[in-house]
């Protein structure tokens, strides 16, 4: 059945503060990679943001922007008046051709070296704090007179301000991991200076983690009071993240260490073999605490949730209010419009295999690993309503080889080129899912996550560059050998 967007919580109209967003699907902030060291808007970076708001989301985050000027390569910055003439002309061009809000979020970090060293919050004193804060405050001011429609304060992650809410928090005095209170001071001091500055009618939001993931870290019963204090602190909303921590990631020697190789790294960017919606568990615990002492902040969940009916039922079941996609929303920015539309079935679906993190972490610019090879942003989809179609003789192998399933197929035809192949995947008689996709050019896969003994059926739809499917190929059947002890 195609979702339907009449009636829906996801495709209702919310007011933050003030600010009134068309649906409840918001692009969380990216990496993106594409900026210049010199921390500008380019050209790159502003095609990049138009290509996702032309779908339309309720809500755009735009990655972190460092509120100082310390070296981290190509990051974009808010930390000097001279970046607000590119931050607002990027602005005013998503006002101008679209109805997106735009927040930027930012973001302060310590230093790191190739050797793996990196600095701690132990290492800096009060005064570097006291210039945190006002960093903060000066920063957001900036985003606002940029003409942004909201600031989103990174407390997230590896970084700053999440090394002070930290469990792993190692100094010893008032900023220290000794308390919860003391833990809270930092952050809570920074929230209060960019209140001060931005004003009173402003939309300030707050990324944090709902869990950390790492050994000693914390969890959701301390996330859920850090969102009770930065409610009275009048954050209007609470952006929940997971992980992406320092401590459990790999170091590559001759490289900086990058936050997000551990698990934490997994539970913050939940790949293929994670369950869909793995942290919306966290998102539901901070949103009941808040609702239980009569706070009635909006709070984000994300982390894999890809389907709209996922989406939906999040937001009825009360797990939270807005609805974070981010890698689904790489792969096809257009997503909001599509399902909104009565197109779900024309989506492409992410397949969450990460090659957009790697890319990040080799410092490489960010692109999906579906889109086309040349493209540096997801392609506009055409107009284009007719499917692709199969040769006469097209065919669907399935055959058995080195404890994997091996696919090959006949390639599809279309005027406008095939974008992509999904992999279909049932067993015995079963009902079909989507285990898989391939690139366009491609007309093999290898399916590692099969067992043995089961007997599997295998379809193949192909798809053009507005999402319009093919009639399945197949099915082809084949079972591996079964276990042999």
């Amino acid at each position: 059945m195609t979702f339907s967007a009449a009636g829906s919580l996801l495709f209702s109209p919310f007011a933050i503060r003030g600010l009134r967003l068309a649906n409840r699907v918001v692009l969380p902030a990216m990496v993106t990679r594409l900026a210049g060291e010199d921390g500008f808007v380019n050209a790159e970076i502003t095609a990049r943001y138009l290509r996702h708001a032309r779908g339309e989301p309720g809500l755009m985050v735009l990655e972190a922007m460092g509120v100082h000027d310390a070296k981290s390569g190509p990051l974009l910055r808010a930390s000097h008046a001279r970046y607000v003439p590119g931050l607002r002309g990027l602005v005013e061009r998503v006002h101008g051709e679209t109805p997106v809000k735009v927040a930027a979020q930012i973001i302060h970090f310590l230093k790191i070296s190739r050797s793996g060293w990196r600095e701690k919050i132990q290492d800096i004193d009060r005064a570097a704090i006291d210039a945190v804060v006002e960093a903060y405050g000066e920063a957001a001011l900036r985003i606002r007179e940029a003409g942004f429609d909201a600031v989103e304060l990174h407390m997230a992650h590896a970084y700053t301000l999440s090394s002070f809410l930290s469990r792993r928090n190692d100094r010893h005095d008032e900023y220290g991991g000794r308390s919860l209170e003391n833990r809270l001071r930092a952050p809570s001091r920074v929230l209060r200076r960019v209140r001060e500055r931005v004003g009173t009618d402003f939309p300030i939001g707050v990324r944090f983690d709902g869990e950390e993931a790492i050994k000693g870290g914390y969890s959701v019963a301390d996330a859920a009071l850090f969102a009770v204090r930065f409610a009275h602190l009048s954050a209007d909303y609470l952006s929940v993240s997971a992980g992406g921590k320092f401590e459990d990631a790999v170091h590559h020697p001759g490289e900086p260490l990058y936050p997000y190789t551990g698990y934490s790294g997994d539970r913050c960017m939940p790949s293929a073999g994670y369950p869909d919606g793995l942290n919306v568990y966290l998102a539901e615990g901070i949103r009941r605490a808040l609702r239980e002492r009569g706070l009635e902040v909006p709070v984000i969940a994300s982390g894999k949730i890809r389907t709209p009916e996922m989406a939906e039922a999040t937001l009825r079941e009360g797990r939270a209010d807005l609805i974070g996609m981010a890698r689904q929303l790489l792969a096809d920015p257009d997503w909001p419009r599509k399902v909104r539309a009565g197109r779900g079935e024309t989506v492409v679906p992410c397949v969450y295999n990460n090659v957009c993190k790697a890319l990040d972490e080799r410092f490489h610019r960010v692109r999906c690993t579906l889109w086309r090879r040349r493209d540096l942003h997801a392609p506009e989809a055409p107009a284009d309503r007719d499917a692709p179609r199969w040769p006469a003789q097209a065919a669907l192998s399935a055959r058995a080889h080195d404890g994997r399933v091996r696919l090959e197929w006949t390639p599809a035809l279309d005027e406008e080129g095939v974008y992509g192949y999904m992999v279909l995947r049932s067993e015995g008689a079963g009902p079909f899912h989507h285990v898989d996709s391939a690139r366009g050019v491609a007309h093999r896969f290898e399916d590692a996550g099969a067992l043995g003994g089961v007997p599997y059926r295998y379809r193949i739809v192909a798809y053009d560059m507005a999402g319009n499917r093919s009639e399945p190929l197949g099915p082809a059947a084949v079972t591996l050998p079964p276990f042999d002890a």
